[in-house]
C-alpha cells in the first residue's frame, strides 16, 4: 500500500468516526475493514445531497439508466463514489452546469460554450446501434464489462456543434490496470494469450494485422480505431504495449473517444483523467512502459481526432470555492473539505 493510499485511508476512517453513526466494519474481498461500510449502507458514502431522500437521488438515476453500481461503492476509498460526490450534483440546474462550463472552458478546452448534461458510466447507445457493438465488448453493460467512462460532460462547442468529454476518475489507485489480454489465465470464452511476449514489443503493433494483439481474438476493436491515430515515433520508443502493465483503462478510453470522434457525431471529443494531485504513484505508473508521467506522456502517443487532457479534483473544488458567488454550494464545499481535504 502506498503512503498516499494509507494516509487517505486514515483520513476516511477519521471522517467516519466523526460524522457517521454507523461504525460497523464492512466486508470486501472476504475481509472486514474499518474503511468499508456494510454493503447495505453504501449510501452513507454519498454526499447527503445525492442520497435517496434528496432532490437528486443517485440511486434513482442508476435505476433509470440501467447502470451497474460499482461493487466497491461501500468502500470509503472508492474513486467511483468520489466521482459521484464531486461531479454528479452539478447536473441539477442550469446555474450549476454553467459553473461546469466555465471550469471546462478554462481547464480543458476554450471551445466549450455550454454544458448540457452530466452522465456517469457513459455509453454511446446511438453509435452502438448504428455501428454494432462499438468496441466489440458484447457482454457488457453500463458500469460492468465494457468501457463506460466514469464521467461524461455533454456540451456544445463555440462553433455550434456537439462536444463530448469523457473522464476516467481516480482517487487512491496507483495505476490504470493491467491489460486482461496480457495477464489473464483465459477460459473457453476468452482464450489465454499464447504469446504474451509480443505485448512487450510495441513496435510490432505498427504494421498491424489480426494476430498482433491478443484482444483481437476476443473480438475487441480497440486498435481498429487507434492505429490510424498512432504517433509512430512516440509509440516505437515504448518498452511495451501501453496497455500491458498499467495503462489498460487509458487505452480503452482512448479507443472509445477515437471511435466516437471518427464517427463525426461530435465536433469535439476528448479523453480526460481527473485525479488527486497528491497521488504520486499514479503519475508515474507507466514508467515500466516507457512513460515517466502519464499526464504528459500518454497524449503524445496519439495524434488522432480525439484529444487527451488531465485535471485534478482539487482544481475543480477550488474553482467552485472561488466562483460560487451565490453561495449555493457552501454545504457541499464543507462536506468535500471535511471528507477529502479538498
Amino acid at each position: 500500500m502506498s503512503h498516499f493510499r494509507e494516509a487517505e485511508r486514515e483520513r476516511q476512517i477519521k471522517w467516519r468516526r466523526k460524522t457517521l453513526q454507523n461504525q460497523e466494519n464492512g466486508r470486501q474481498n472476504n475481509h472486514y475493514y474499518e474503511h468499508v461500510l456494510p454493503a447495505e449502507n453504501w449510501e452513507l458514502n454519498l454526499w447527503p445531497g445525492i442520497r435517496s431522500d434528496s432532490s437528486l437521488p443517485l440511486s434513482e438515476y442508476l435505476k433509470r439508466e440501467q447502470i451497474q453500481k460499482h461493487s466497491g461503492s461501500h468502500n470509503l476509498l472508492s474513486s467511483w463514489i468520489l466521482c459521484a460526490n464531486l461531479y454528479f450534483p452539478f447536473r441539477k440546474s442550469a446555474a450549476s452546469l454553467a459553473l461546469l462550463r466555465d471550469f471546462l472552458s478554462a481547464k480543458v478546452s476554450a471551445d466549450i460554450a455550454k454544458v448540457t448534461c452530466v452522465e456517469l458510466e457513459f455509453e454511446s447507445r446511438e453509435l452502438c446501434l448504428k455501428h454494432g457493438c462499438l468496441l466489440g465488448e458484447k457482454a457488457g453493460k453500463r458500469g460492468s464489462g465494457q468501457t463506460s467512462p466514469d464521467l461524461a460532460f455533454i456540451a456544445e462547442s463555440t462553433n455550434g456543434g456537439q462536444a463530448l468529454i469523457l473522464v476516467e476518475s481516480k482517487f487512491t489507485e496507483s495505476n490504470f490496470e493491467r491489460c486482461s489480454g496480457y495477464f489473464k489465465k483465459g477460459n473457453e470464452k476468452y482464450p489465454r494469450n499464447s504469446d504474451p511476449s509480443r505485448c512487450l514489443h510495441a513496435h510490432k503493433l505498427l504494421p498491424f494485422d489480426d494476430g498482433c494483439c491478443h484482444l483481437g481474438q476476443w473480438g475487441r476493436r480497440y486498435w481498429e480505431y487507434l492505429l490510424p491515430a498512432i504517433n509512430k515515433d512516440a509509440f516505437a520508443a515504448l518498452n511495451s504495449c501501453p496497455a500491458a502493465f498499467a495503462g489498460y483503462q487509458l487505452l480503452r478510453q482512448q479507443a472509445l473517444t477515437e471511435a466516437i470522434a471518427q464517427s463525426g457525431r461530435y465536433e469535439l471529443v476528448m479523453s480526460c483523467v481527473a485525479y488527486d494531485r497528491d497521488n504520486d504513484p499514479l503519475l508515474c505508473c507507466l514508467t515500466k512502459t516507457g512513460i515517466s508521467d502519464f499526464r504528459t506522456g500518454w497524449g503524445r502517443l496519439f495524434s488522432g481526432k480525439s484529444k487527451f487532457l488531465t485535471f485534478t479534483h482539487q482544481e475543480w473544488v477550488s474553482w467552485i470555492r472561488q466562483h460560487d458567488d451565490a453561495g449555493e454550494w457552501q454545504d457541499w464545499l464543507i462536506y468535500i473539505e471535511g471528507r477529502y481535504g479538498y
